[in-house]
């Protein structure tokens, strides 16, 4: 476990997001790897298949994660509220209100999972491959759920080693059925669905094993399942589903966005998803210190340490943009062969548009720094509602793109999509961090 409400916030921060930085990377590693093997073991078809249906799964998945992240903010401020009590009570309401929640959307999701390709456009020849893809996908996403609810309850607590750790094994056991599924037992596109959700599952498993060992604070009870708070309930229910929503709204805009790029033909579709795999490295210190921040910002606000909270959100932006200066330097010297480690294409008609998108992206990402943390920030502090509609302009955005621009301009529309929207959603984020009641005081967070 570790306080973050003690210490030299620049040291706890970094110490805090390395670890999750090399989850993050270990995951998108893995993703790159197994687009990999798709399309050099089945070729570009299944992976245009798998690419089509990207945006749908990152949407379940996405809103899962934002939901079980919400749901452990108020872990983090019983936790430096030093509350033993309140820890195991919200851990064990997150694991309650998120079962239910994630058997409703796997429910829903396999219902009406054919009319749901129908509005992504997914060519008819890719339609057989990608529905039986997604489809093992969306059953296991309780086991997706429990792991990001084990996982997200270990970082509350300050521990950001631990899922780095159970995550290495699962992707290697993930990497090991693909090559054992694909290449050996040549299943199809379905092996690499199987792989995933059970080392999902085995993940969760050696996760609740190791907090029961480990932390006798995170020894549920009987009692603590039963003897519910419903004030507590309600607070975690308007935080998980914020960040939860949050989270859809901005893969909503993609999704959309997706359904415009699935009629451009295979070739742009495949040049796309490595533009996206890519974009998801690129993009990776986004989330890393969105993360930090929303717990350090939850602890913080728990010990009613908001001076610590402000020099964090400085550092975690300045952070942010140094990075984001890498990425413009990545994306002008190799980002071609970067196309080409990913999709295993030398095809020029991928490779190219591929390169464009991430040339023109990467030099607005500073704008999408400030989005992230502060976004998250805010969620640690109990603001929900602006974040929100940060995430529905960028939602909206897309989907007014998606039905102008991509039609008029083709994939170019595509490249232009997301820098116009975060210039539109930074900025009721801008205007309410320095409203906030708890951080003005005499001076606003920024001076």
């Amino acid at each position: 476990m570790k306080d973050l409400t003690k210490g030299k916030p620049s040291a706890l921060i970094l110490s805090f997001a390395i670890p999750i930085f090399l989850g993050n990377l270990l995951q998108l590693t893995y993703s790159i790897v197994d687009t990999r093997i798709v399309g050099t073991c089945l070729g570009e078809d299944s992976l245009a298949a798998v690419g089509a249906t990207t945006t749908l799964s990152n949407l379940i998945i996405g809103f899962l994660l934002g939901l079980s992240n919400g749901f452990a903010i108020m872990t983090a401020q019983r936790f430096g509220a030093k509350d033993d009590r309140g820890v195991r009570q919200s851990f064990a309401g997150s694991l309650l209100l998120g079962t239910v929640i994630s058997i409703a959307l796997t429910v829903a999701g396999l219902l009406f999972l054919r009319p749901i390709l129908c509005f992504l456009n997914v060519p008819q020849e890719l339609f057989s491959v990608a529905k039986e893809y997604i489809f093992i996908i969306i059953a296991g996403l309780i086991a997706t759920f429990w792991y990001d609810a084990c996982a997200a309850v270990l970082r509350a607590l300050g521990d950001t080693v631990t899922p780095l750790v159970i995550l290495l094994v699962s992707v290697v056991i993930n990497i090991a059925g693909d090559l054992l599924l694909m290449v050996v037992l040549k299943t199809g596109v379905w092996g690499a669905a199987i792989a995933t959700v059970l080392s999902q599952a085995l993940a969760f498993v050696i996760c609740w094993i190791y907090m029961l060992k480990k932390y006798e604070i995170l020894r549920l009870r009987r009692q603590d399942f039963v003897e519910q708070d419903q004030q507590m309930l309600k607070v975690m229910m308007s935080s998980g589903m914020s960040m939860g929503f949050m989270s859809s709204m901005v893969n909503i805009g993609s999704l959309t966005l997706q359904t415009a790029i699935n009629k451009l033909g295979q070739t742009i579709i495949v040049a796309h998803t490595a533009a996206r795999k890519i974009s998801e490295i690129f993009m990776i210190m986004f989330s890393v210190f969105g993360q930090t921040m929303a717990t350090y910002c939850g602890q913080n606000m728990g010990a009613g340490r908001m001076d610590r909270v402000k020099k964090g959100i400085w550092l975690a932006i300045l952070y942010t943009c140094i990075w984001c200066s890498m990425t413009v330097v990545a994306s002008y010297s190799i980002g071609p062969w970067l196309v080409h480690l990913v999709t295993g294409s030398s095809n020029p008609e991928v490779v190219r548009p591929a390169t464009n998108y991430l040339k023109f992206d990467t030099l607005f990402y500073f704008v999408t720094a400030v989005i992230c943390v502060l976004r998250n920030a805010m969620q640690g502090l109990g603001e929900r509602v602006i974040p929100l509609v940060s995430s529905f302009l960028e939602m909206l955005g897309k989907i007014v793109i998606a039905a102008t621009l991509v039609p008029w301009l083709g994939y170019t529309g595509v490249i232009v999509a997301e820098p116009l929207v975060w210039f539109i959603m930074v900025i009721p984020l801008i205007i309410r961090i320095f409203r906030m009641p708890a951080l003005r005081e005499k001076q606003n967070i920024l001076k």
